[in-house]
């Protein structure tokens, strides 16, 4: 048996990871898109590390792109199996994967009209999106979803087990049961992307069985995030000091799936607790509308809290001075406004969708606040602010960032080092091997001497295309 680490190798976007069993039989572990401008990875997106036609099996984690984002690709380039997930997961599948074939098919348009522009006498088309929207419905043919808790046979020799990852709605780490022909049981682990305890909404992420191997997650290896106090003391405060005291804008980037619902259920609860001032809050991002009505289908995802809250409030994501945006006249409106306002749109890391509009009218106003929530790479716009930078190219032009830059990782949906040790801290007396994933290398190195100071005696690093037989 052996694995192929075919994606989110010391990268945190990407996921896909190939095993390989004894039979021949092949399963792909998650099918993602790259998300950033890396230039050792800007052909990623578009190649293979397998032939799709021959991988017998798919299972999908979570519905965040850069685990899912590739699959009508996938299905496109000749693969014809099943894609198994969980029933929440199949239905925002249905919504992103459109979504990102929009984008794509908009971007493609855009840059040829561009490059044509300069170049007159050419008229061939420089950039093809790598699926378009006809695709995504004969990739959603090939989803099967299952519960939680439920062993699922594949075939004689492979059995695949969800638990709740605690992530985003339905989210899952994925236990594979492999039995060789003599009947001996090898048990393989994916923890796709780990939740946090104590989050709004989801439940929390629940242990995996005793795993042989395990692919787990390193996003937030080094560092631990802020509590849950002084998180809604934090996040009062900024409005407060930019919407009331300066009278600007607060802007929230932030994903279309989980991290909006969560921000608009915080600010759910401070209306319903006369906390909220009283400004407009809009939420500007279609996918998010559509994603926020599918977070109402599947309750069989929320967790005690919101069962609770819901016998007082039966909408919460959504108060009188919330409002939904889908019509592109009234998003442009919002950067015509002069008026205080909070304004969540996407995407999570600015480099793509309505909240880069948003930047490009509001970066250069000091009344302004851009608040990150969340993990952004490096290379991306948002990890680019992350850092400092006082100046940024959006839409062909330069532009100042006066405004203030605040940054709460609290609200991130990726377990911290500590929680990431306690999601697998059972596996301590079985597990012969952890390879770290979804993580840039210093901190997956620095969660390797954490975990081995936690009594983790084998904790490896995969290479990008690396074969690790097992």
């Amino acid at each position: 048996m052996k694995i192929q680490f075919c994606g989110a190798a010391r990268e945190v976007t990407g996921s896909a990871h190939l095993l390989t069993l004894d039979s021949g039989y092949t399963i792909l572990l998650d099918c993602g898109l790259y998300q950033g401008r890396s230039k050792d990875m800007v052909d990623f997106n578009s190649n293979w590390y397998f032939k799709p036609a021959q991988i017998d099996c798919m299972i999908l984690s979570h519905a965040h792109i850069d685990h899912c984002g590739r699959i009508p690709k996938l299905v496109k380039d000749g693969y014809t199996g099943d894609i198994i997930c969980t029933h929440a997961t199949r239905s925002l599948c249905a919504i992103m994967l459109l979504d990102s074939a929009k984008i794509q098919e908009r971007d493609a348009e855009y840059f040829n009209k561009r490059q044509l522009k300069k170049r007159k006498k050419s008229r061939k088309a420089i950039r093809k999106p790598l699926y378009t929207s006809d695709d995504v419905p004969e990739a959603m043919a090939q989803f099967i979803s299952n519960s939680y808790d439920r062993w699922y046979q594949i075939n004689p020799e492979v059995a695949v087990l969800f638990r709740d990852a605690g992530h985003i709605l339905g989210s899952a780490s994925v236990t594979l049961r492999i039995t060789d022909k003599k009947g001996k049981e090898k048990y393989v682990g994916f923890s796709g992307d780990i939740g946090r305890p104590n989050r709004p909404i989801l439940r929390d992420p629940k242990p995996m069985p005793k795993l042989d191997y395990l692919i787990c997650e390193s996003t937030y290896g080094d560092k631990d995030h802020e509590g849950k106090p002084a998180e809604i003391e934090k996040f009062l405060s900024i409005i407060k000091k930019t919407c009331v005291e300066k009278k600007g804008k607060l802007i929230i980037p932030a994903f279309s799936v989980g991290r909006t619902q969560e921000i608009v259920y915080m600010l759910d609860q401070m209306e319903t607790a006369g906390k909220l001032p009283k400004i407009p809050v809009y939420v500007d991002s279609p996918l998010a509308v559509n994603a926020t009505a599918i977070f109402g289908s599947h309750p069989e995802c929320y967790d005690d809290d919101l069962n609770e809250y819901l016998l007082i409030d039966n909408n919460p994501f959504g108060f009188n001075t919330l409002t939904y945006v889908r019509q592109v006249e009234v998003s442009k409106s919002l950067n015509d406004s002069k008026d205080p306002a909070i304004i969540i749109s996407s995407s999570g890391m600015m480099n793509a969708g309505r909240v880069r509009h948003h930047l490009f009218n509001n970066m250069d106003n000091p009344k302004n606040t851009l608040l990150i929530v969340g993990y952004c790479s490096p290379d991306t716009p948002g990890g680019m602010l992350r850092d400092g930078i006082d100046k940024l190219k959006l839409f062909g032009e330069w532009k100042p960032v006066l405004m203030d830059v605040e940054i709460m990782d609290s609200f991130s949906a990726h377990a911290d080092r500590g929680e990431i040790y306690d999601f697998i801290k059972n596996q301590k007396k079985k597990v012969k091997k952890i390879f770290l994933v979804h993580g840039e290398i210093d901190r997956q190195e620095a969660l390797v001497k954490y975990l081995g100071k936690k009594g983790f005696k084998s904790v490896k690093i995969p290479k990008l295309a690396e074969i690790v037989e097992l």
